[in-house]
This record gives structure tokens, C-alpha cells and sequence, in this order.
């Protein structure tokens, strides 16, 4: 298996250096970012040398936008709107990057968390304040159908699921439940079933709340809210459960003693595509931590930490691996970092005003087509 993997970092090494030898889709690369409090979804273009951002535009949505999930082509974009406990649909405009509704359905709860499969068929969601997931077929038009395939009963407050590579097994970290629950996927009907055992358990005041699966290597990596963590997991390919390889602090070796609000620690959590850097943000003390990544056991070593905007609730990273794009809740604003190839510390670049509460960044990932 992990020579499958070598074989996959080789080629998207390839991609990286030779682009065009690889057939890369000639689409853009673009910035979504949900504004609650004006209830839009912002469009930013990415450039793609430097990577500043232009503002395209803002699409108007009907309730307070949170989490939002893209297909893997890029074609349609899914928002959670969680005032009024729903999913909105959108087209996405391969030349500008513009979104067009397409269907709107009631998903029974506040959906905290969207994510998709690995085939674009089924949408993934979970309900933090009603300890419910949910899965839900998309239409071949794109939009997500209306009633739930299989509703899920998780630990308490379910802030994230995601699927693995192989898409077979989902997981869903449970950040006051103390847990990350394991289940079996089958992508033919988008049913779902526990595996045994049925979860990984954490330490008191750990606090599991968003989850990455590494691109190449059988190792998954959760931040943790209490804890102002992460761990890193090996993934056993044939059982499809998790064993915790380590867990390493993400607050800044000078922190003192900042007291810090029990529901403001760790947050975000992302890979580079390439697999070698891990960052991570927390809102304590608004920054974001970096880690390089072992290529073959998956562990983690510490890098640095990075001041940045204010409760840094979400950030992405391009599907280049160069720029890292985080974004300030309560300061309204997005920073652009360079990321660089070496060592993977973050250069500042630019600052943006977006607007108020901006609550979720999500890029979109150049297709590479076959």
C-alpha cells in the first residue's frame, strides 16, 4: 500500500513542476468565503504567481452561511444554512467562478459540517447542538436531493465529518462527547454502518473537532478544541479504525499565562497537497501553528507558530501547496501567507477586508484530468 502512495507522490511532484505535462484543468482557483452576518458567500480569484486575491463577487443566500463542501470537479458548491437548518446548491461558473442556486432542502437540524465523497453522489453532515449526522444523495443536476438516506445518533456535538481515501470509511469527531465515532461507507448506496470498535476515545479536555485525511500515507490528523492540539492517527486500511500515534501542542511557546475561554481554543486543520506541512489554527491566541510531517510514519514535528487574525475560525489551502489563505472572524479580514517549499514557515503576504464574520474559507482545487 505505501508503495501505491510513493507512486502517487511521484506523479503529483510531476504536476507541480511540469503542469502542463500533467493536463491540468486551465479552470481558475477561487476563494469562497461565507459571511453570516450579511448572509452572502463572497468569490475571491486567486493569482495564481503571487497569490493575491480579486474580488468577483457576492451571491446573496437565504439564512446565515457556515460550513460549505465542493464536488471533486468543481462544479457545484453546497452552503450550510444554519438558521434555517438547510443546504443550499450551487453551479459553479468554471470561467468566473460566480455561483448559481440550483436547490435548496431542509436537513431537520443546524448543520454545523458538509462534506462530500469521494464520487460527488452523497453529501455528508453533522449537527453539533442535536448530536445527529446525516448522508444525502446529490442529483445529477448537482443539488442535494431532499430527505435524509440514513440519519446517524453521534456522541455529543458532532463538529466535523469526512470520508477517507479509499472512500469506505467516515469519521466523525465529537468535540464535548470526547470522541472520534468510526464507520463503514458504501458508496454504491450510501448506506452506513459502526465498525467495531465504534470509536476512538479521548482524554478529558481534549475536545476533537476537525478532521484531514494525509493525501498519500494511511494517517489522519484531528485539532483539538480543548486541548489546543492535534493528534495524529494511523489508519488501518482493512479495519478502517484509528490508534493514536502522537499529539503535539498548537499553542505558542511563549504563551505565558493567557487565560483562555474554554470554547475558543483549537479550531481549523489542513494539509498541504503535497503532504509534507500541517497547519493548524487556534483562537486563543489567534494563530496558526505549522508542522512538518515524517513521509513515512505520518508523525508530526513542530515547525513554528504565526500571529494572525482575530478567532482564525477557518482557513485552506491552495492545491498548489504555496499559499494559505485564514480567515479573522471578528476582524473581518482575510491574510495571505507564501508557504514556503523548504521548511514550510509562512511568509505574510497580504491582508483583505471581506466583511463581517467570516466563518468558513473553502478553495476550490485544480481538477488534473486523466
Amino acid at each position: 500500500m505505501k508503495s501505491c502512495y510513493s507512486i502517487l507522490y511521484f506523479w503529483f511532484c510531476l504536476w507541480l513542476i511540469f503542469p502542463s505535462s500533467a493536463k491540468a484543468s486551465d479552470k481558475g482557483t477561487y476563494v469562497y468565503v461565507s459571511l453570516d452576518s450579511s448572509q452572502t458567500i463572497a468569490v475571491y480569484k486567486v493569482d495564481p504567481i503571487n497569490g493575491d486575491l480579486t474580488f468577483v463577487n457576492e451571491t446573496a443566500v437565504d439564512g446565515q452561511p457556515g460550513s460549505l463542501a465542493v464536488d471533486p470537479a468543481n462544479r457545484f458548491l453546497h452552503a450550510a444554512l444554519r438558521t434555517k437548518n438547510s443546504v443550499a446548491s450551487f453551479r459553479i461558473d468554471e470561467k468566473s467562478g460566480e455561483l448559481t442556486l440550483i436547490g435548496t432542502v431542509n436537513v431537520s437540524w443546524n448543520p454545523i459540517y458538509l462534506s462530500m465523497d469521494r464520487t460527488g453522489k452523497f453529501l455528508f453532515t453533522a449537527h453539533f447542538s442535536d448530536n445527529k449526522a446525516a448522508v444525502y444523495a446529490v442529483g445529477q443536476n448537482g443539488a442535494v436531493q431532499s430527505g435524509a438516506l440514513q440519519v446517524l445518533t453521534t456522541a455529543s456535538n458532532p463538529h466535523s465529518i469526512l470520508i477517507d481515501k479509499s472512500n469506505r470509511y467516515l469519521f466523525i469527531p465529537c468535540r464535548s462527547g470526547e470522541a472520534i465515532l468510526q464507520y463503514r461507507f458504501n458508496d454504491t448506496n450510501g448506506s452506513i454502518s459502526v465498525q467495531s470498535p465504534d470509536r476512538w476515545t479521548a482524554r478529558d479536555s481534549t475536545g476533537p473537532r476537525h478532521i484531514i485525511i494525509h493525501p498519500f500515507l494511511n494517517t489522519v490528523y484531528v485539532a483539538n478544541e480543548f486541548g489546543r492540539s492535534v493528534t495524529a492517527f494511523q489508519l488501518d486500511d482493512e479495519k478502517g479504525t484509528l490508534t493514536e500515534i502522537q499529539t503535539l501542542s498548537m499553542q505558542p511557546e511563549n504563551k505565558g499565562k493567557i487565560t483562555i475561554a474554554r470554547n475558543t481554543g483549537g479550531a481549523d486543520i489542513h494539509c498541504t497537497p503535497d503532504g509534507r506541512f500541517l497547519y493548524a489554527t487556534n483562537r486563543g491566541p489567534d494563530s496558526i501553528a505549522s508542522y512538518k510531517v515524517n513521509p513515512t510514519t505520518g508523525s508530526m514535528k513542530i515547525v513554528s507558530q504565526y500571529p494572525t487574525e482575530k478567532m482564525p475560525r477557518s482557513f485552506d489551502i491552495d492545491q498548489t501547496g504555496k499559499f494559505l489563505y485564514a480567515g479573522g472572524q471578528q476582524s473581518g479580514t482575510i491574510a495571505s501567507y507564501f508557504i514556503e517549499p523548504a521548511n514550510g514557515k509562512l511568509r505574510p503576504l497580504k491582508i483583505y477586508s471581506v466583511g463581517r464574520n467570516p466563518v468558513w474559507i473553502l478553495m476550490t482545487k485544480k481538477e488534473i484530468l486523466k
